[in-house]
This record gives structure tokens, C-alpha cells and sequence, in this order.
């Protein structure tokens, strides 16, 4: 400090020559920024702007004192945080004096969180962000498929990662097919890289489902998959991905946006396995529960056509009884025809013979008359009588005919089952467009679909 008061423009025998504003303001700077060309200095971050430009200004202060600060575009885009208000930190840099404004500010060459590493606060920021616009939620993840025709992979072709994904796909799922794309899953670009692999994976025909991930490493080695760009292209990839990062304490912004998370690599194979594996399993109890219903259904209808068997059995001599009672029914109706004219004869004869102890030659004419039309009436009533029994018989017999399913059948009609056989279909409200029904016909059965269905 004794130099710099050697340097000032005036001497301590009080010569106040006056010097200009620019002379002062160069002095001071030439004072200031030699001695201040590399310092750290930590405080509390307010005022904090980011111009178009890329450059950000901000305040950096204490409890007592505040300095203006700015970090300059190029060292800007090197920050792996946001800076912003509230926030502690610690600044490296150099003093610089403004002189349009005469002001001192400290340009950052680096800017670092006090007590917090800048890649845990950009994962922070950047969690805060995403989540903010729905990207972690649970309502966007898509299920992974059952059977994927094609498998896309994308990852390093040096690390361990792809060898377990391999193996565990080779020995439980043999007939997947297999995409990798290679990609750098560490260093400058790697995140870059993998959103291009990515892309390209994704828009491979028939690929159903893309695992994306490495092996365990640090956070600075996990760093590409907590880039925004990678976390976006996984949230627009047109199929489910499954993120399996580092080990199963490892945690990055991929595996919050990705479909499924998986603890590992090998575990993202292992769960694409798993829901083909559960698919044959609930194949194979779904066959061997139609066995066992086709195998009951099989049994009550044998046992129904048993039934009806033992019942048809009885139709022959239902009608040999009906037949018996036709032929008592005409029997009786010759007795009562015949005795009804053997009565009209007695009395016919009765009448005679009163004629005859009459003088018919008085009565003749008369007589002939009455008797003409008397023989007619009951001719007429007889031959009435004879029709409505003979139709009364043959109503009998259709009935009888009519009551065998088997004739129904043969006049052409047909009995409509449900698909299973269980119930017969009697109105086309009990079926709808599409449903399968069976048709037994006098001659053996049809399977149809309904096109259409009326009242």
C-alpha cells in the first residue's frame, strides 16, 4: 500500500494538481487489477441476470458488503448449474475496474455451489424443471410389450453393459432379435451421442422396445445421462425405454424419464424376459383351463344327449298309444253312427207301418215330401258329423306328428345355440353383431357369426 501512495497524483506536501476523471479511473484500475488477478471470493447470489447476449451479471454479497459480478458468455456455457438467486457460492476470478461507470467487478472465470458439487445442482435444477413439465410422471410411462419382435439397444461396445444384456436375452429369450447402436456413454459429447443413437434405434422398423443405459461409474462418469437433450429424446421416443444406469444406488435424470428404470443393465434385460416369460406362463393356464372346460362341457352334453336319447326312446309307443286312441275314437263314432241310424230306421219303419194302416192314398204326396226331406237332413248330419270326426282324427295325428323334434328338423327348421352350447337362442336381442352362435339343422350343424342383428 506504501507504493500505491507513492503512485497517487498528489504528494503528502498537499499538491492538488488536478488530473482528470480517466486519469484517476486508469490509475485505479492500474492499482486494483494486478492485485486482484486471481481470487476466490464467497457470498450469496442476488440480482442474478442472463442477457441474450449469454453473458450473466449478478451480485455477489454478505451480511455487510455486496460486489458486482459477471461471468462472461464462453465461461457461462462451461457453468454445469444455473446460477440463481439465493444461491451460495464461491466465485473465482479477477478484479476488473468498469471505468465508463467507475465501477470494480469481479469476472468469473468459475463459478462452484459452496457446500454442494455444481453436478448435483444441475441434476437438482434440472429434476425441478422436468418435473415441473410432467416428464416423471407416472401417467406418460408406457408398458413395455409383451413380445418384442426387435430389441434395440444402445450403448458402449467396450463396457460390461452390453455383454449383460446379451447374455441374459441369449439364454431366456432366444428368439428376440437384436439392435445395438453403439454410443459414448462418458466424456465430451457422449450425451450428444446417445440421443442420436437413440433416434436412430427408435425409428428402425418392427423395434418395440429400447434399453438404454451402462455400467457403474461416478457421478462425473454418469454425467451424459443427466443431460436435458438425452432426457427430452427419451421422453419423445415413439417406444417404451428402459433405462438401466450404473448400479441400483445410482440415480440419473434418464432413469427418472425413461418408461421403466432398472437397477441394471442386466436387470433391463431381465425385465423385457420377464413379461414374455409371464406371457407363456398365462398362456399355459389359460390352456389348461379351456382343457378342463371343453372337457365339462364335453360331459354335459353327452349327458344331455343321454337324456334326450332315453326320452326319444319313448316316442314309439307314445304313439302306438295315440294311434290305439284314434282307432277308439272311430270305433265309438261307427257305434254311434250306427246306432243312431238304426233308431232313425226303427222309427222310419214305425212310421211305415202306421202308414200303412192309413189310407196313403190321401197322404201319399204329403208324406213323400216330409220323408224326402227328413232322408235328406240326416243324410246331410250324418255325412257333417263323419267330416268332423275324420278332421278331428287327422288334427290328433299332426299334433302328434308336430310334438317329434325330429320332424320339425325335417321340415326344415333349425335350432340356434349360443358359441358354448349352453343355452338355445330364442330372440335376436340375446345376441349381437359379431357373435359366434352354432346351428343344429335335421342334417348336422353350422357355425356362424351374426352380421346382423333386428327385432
Amino acid at each position: 500500500m506504501d507504493d500505491a501512495r507513492l503512485d497517487l497524483p498528489f504528494d503528502e506536501a498537499g499538491d492538488d494538481r488536478p488530473i482528470s476523471v480517466s486519469a484517476l479511473t486508469s490509475r485505479i484500475k492500474a492499482l486494483i487489477e494486478p492485485g486482484f488477478d486471481r481470487v476466490a471470493v464467497e457470498g450469496e447470489v442476488s440480482n442474478c441476470r442472463r442477457w441474450s447476449s449469454g453473458h450473466v451479471y449478478f451480485t455477489l454479497k454478505d451480511a455487510s458488503a455486496a460486489v458486482r459480478a459477471v461471468v462472461f458468455r464462453l465461461a457461462a456455457r462451461r457453468l454445469r448449474f444455473e446460477i440463481e438467486d439465493g444461491m451460495h457460492v464461491v466465485a473465482r476470478g479477477r478484479l476488473s475496474v468498469y471505468e465508463v461507470k467507475g465501477e470494480y467487478q469481479l469476472v468469473c472465470e468459475a463459478v462452484d455451489p459452496h457446500g454442494l458439487g455444481a453436478l448435483q445442482a444441475a441434476f437438482e435444477q434440472l429434476k425441478r424443471r422436468l418435473s415441473a413439465e410432467g416428464l416423471f410422471d407416472a401417467a406418460r410411462k408406457r408398458p413395455l410389450p409383451v413380445l418384442p419382435r426387435r430389441i434395440g439397444v444402445v450403448t458402449s461396445l467396450d463396457g460390461a453393459a452390453v455383454r449383460d444384456i446379451l447374455r441374459v436375452l441369449t439364454a431366456r429369450y432366444p428368439a428376440a432379435r437384436v439392435v445395438i447402436r453403439p454410443a459414448r456413454v462418458q466424456g465430451d459429447g457422449a450425451a450428444r451421442d446417445l440421443v442420436h443413437g437413440l433416434d436412430a434405434v427408435a425409428r428402425l422398423p418392427e423395434v418395440d422396445v429400447v434399453i438404454i443405459g451402462r455400467g457403474g461409474g461416478s457421478a462425473e462418469d454418469l454425467r451424459a445421462f443427466n443431460d436435458e437433450a438425452l432426457a427430452r429424446a427419451i421422453a419423445a421416443c415413439p417406444v417404451p425405454v428402459i433405462a438401466g444406469v450404473g448400479h441400483e444406488v445410482d440415480f440419473t435424470i434418464a432413469d427418472l424419464v425413461a418408461d421403466v428404470r432398472a437397477a441394471t443393465p442386466s436387470n433391463a434385460a431381465e425385465l423385457v424376459v420377464d413379461r414374455a416369460d409371464n406371457f407363456r406362463t398365462r398362456v399355459g393356464h389359460a390352456e389348461r383351463r379351456l382343457a378342463r372346460a371343453i372337457a365339462r362341457a364335453a360331459d354335459a352334453r353327452q349327458q344331455r344327449a343321454d337324456r334326450l336319447d332315453s326320452r326319444l326312446r319313448h316316442w314309439p309307443v307314445g304313439i302306438m298309444l295315440r294311434d290305439r286312441d284314434c282307432q277308439e275314437l272311430g270305433l265309438r263314432l261307427r257305434q254311434v253312427m250306427t246306432g243312431r241310424i238304426a233308431r232313425v230306421g226303427a222309427r222310419f219303419d214305425g212310421l211305415r207301418r202306421r202308414l200303412g194302416e192309413r189310407d196313403v192314398r190321401r197322404v201319399t204326396a204329403d208324406l213323400r215330401t216330409r220323408i224326402v226331406s227328413a232322408d235328406g237332413r240326416l243324410r246331410g248330419a250324418v255325412a257333417a258329423r263323419h267330416q268332423r270326426a275324420l278332421g278331428r282324427a287327422r288334427e290328433v295325428a299332426a299334433k302328434l306328428d308336430a310334438l317329434s323334434p325330429l320332424a320339425v328338423l325335417g321340415r326344415g327348421y333349425a335350432v340356434c345355440w349360443n358359441e358354448a352350447r349352453t343355452s338355445i337362442i330364442r330372440s335376436a336381442q340375446g345376441v349381437a353383431r359379431g357373435d359366434a352362435v352354432r346351428v343344429t339343422l335335421a342334417d348336422g350343424e353350422l357355425s356362424c357369426r351374426v352380421e346382423k342383428a333386428g327385432p
